[in-house]
Formats: C-alpha cells, structure tokens, sequence
C-alpha cells in the first residue's frame, strides 16, 4: 500500500501563504488521483482540491477557488498544494489522500489511503 506524508504546514498571519507537499513511498503516486482535505476542530473532513493521473484535470472547493493550487510532480512522488490570501478560517489540519475511484468525486469515504496531516494555523 502506498504511505503519504504530508509537511509545509505551520503558524501564518492572515494574508500569507504556505505550500504543502504530501510525499509518497512504497507505491509511486503517478497511479492514484489525489486529493487534499482539511478538518477544523469540532469540524468533519472536508474537500479542499484534487487532482487527477497526469495533471490533466484539477478541482477545488468552491472556499479556496482562486487563493489555492494543486500541482504534482510525479518524478519526486510528490503533491503540492499552494494556499495564498490564506484566511483564519483555513486554519485545520490538511491531509492528502489517494484514491483509485473514477470521476469528480469528493467524499473523503472514496479515499483510501491517508498521511497523517499537518497542521496549518492562521492568525487574523
């Protein structure tokens, strides 16, 4: 089974940005969709983007269109996601996550396999 590991996370004021990466080992990730979600506290998982085989469609939560981007690069097994103008309500933990399911699909039950977060605080 593929393992993900997810860094780029940390404390950022209001209108900054960071970039995550979610690194993949044992299985390349060039074969899986990816998609990154994020839990605030109190809160369920939810969508954030995703990105299909080959780049060769994206999509993103109607909440981060146009601040966020994802990227990959499947020669260093690595997805990228690229958060700017971030806002205090992005803080949560980002998890990315695999999934082999055809379609635009969101619900974090169609994933499969997960990192385990990291966490991206912002300060107003």
């Amino acid at each position: 089974q593929v393992q993900l590991e997810e860094s780029g996370g940390g404390l950022v004021q209001a209108g900054g940005s960071l970039r995550l990466s979610c690194t993949g080992s044992a299985r390349p990730l060039s074969i899986y969709k990816i998609g990154w979600f994020r839990q605030a506290p109190g809160k369920g998982r939810e969508f954030v983007a995703r990105v299909s085989r080959f780049s060769a469609s994206t999509a993103y939560a109607d909440s981060v269109k146009g601040r966020f981007t994802i990227s990959r690069d499947d020669a260093k097994n690595t997805v990228y996601l690229q958060m700017n103008s971030l806002q205090p309500e992005d803080t949560a933990i980002y998890y990315c996550a695999t999934t082999t399911v055809a379609g635009a699909i969101i619900a974090p039950s169609d994933f499969n396999y997960w990192g385990q977060g990291t966490q991206v605080t912002v300060s107003s």
